[in-house]
C-alpha cells in the first residue's frame, strides 16, 4: 500500500462529504492548516532529534494529528523519514487517523 494512498482517499471523502453534505470550505482550511502546523512540528521535531535537543514529545504530535493535521504527518513521516520505524507510535498514529475520519464522518452528516 502507497503511504499517500490514505491522503488521496481522505480527498475524495472530503469532496464527496461536500458535495452530497455540504460541508464548508472552513473545514477544508482547517486541515490544511492543521498539516502544515503537524508537518513544521515533526520537522522540528526530526531536526531536534538529530541535534540532540529536547524532543517534541509524541503525544504532541499524535494530537495534533488527531485534531486533523494528519494528513502533514503522512507528508512528515515519508518525505522527512520520521516515525516511520517505531511501530507502537506508528500503531497510535494509525488509530488517531481512523478516529479523525470517523468524527469527520460524523460531524459532516450533522
Amino acid at each position: 500500500m502507497t503511504p499517500y494512498l490514505p491522503i488521496l482517499v481522505f480527498a475524495l471523502l472530503y469532496g464527496g462529504t461536500t458535495f452530497a453534505w455540504h460541508v464548508p470550505p472552513l473545514v477544508g482550511a482547517a486541515y490544511l492548516v492543521m498539516s502544515l502546523v503537524c508537518f513544521c512540528s515533526y520537522a522540528l521535531d526530526k531536526s531536534a532529534a538529530r541535534k540532540g535537543e529536547r524532543r517534541t514529545p509524541e503525544s504532541t504530535l499524535l494530537m495534533l494529528g488527531l485534531f486533523g493535521g494528519w494528513p502533514g504527518a503522512v507528508l512528515a513521516q515519508q518525505w522527512l523519514r520520521h516515525k516511520t520505524v517505531k511501530q507502537p507510535f506508528r500503531q497510535i498514529f494509525w488509530f488517531t487517523v481512523a478516529a479523525n475520519l470517523a468524527f469527520f464522518l460524523w460531524l459532516s452528516k450533522r
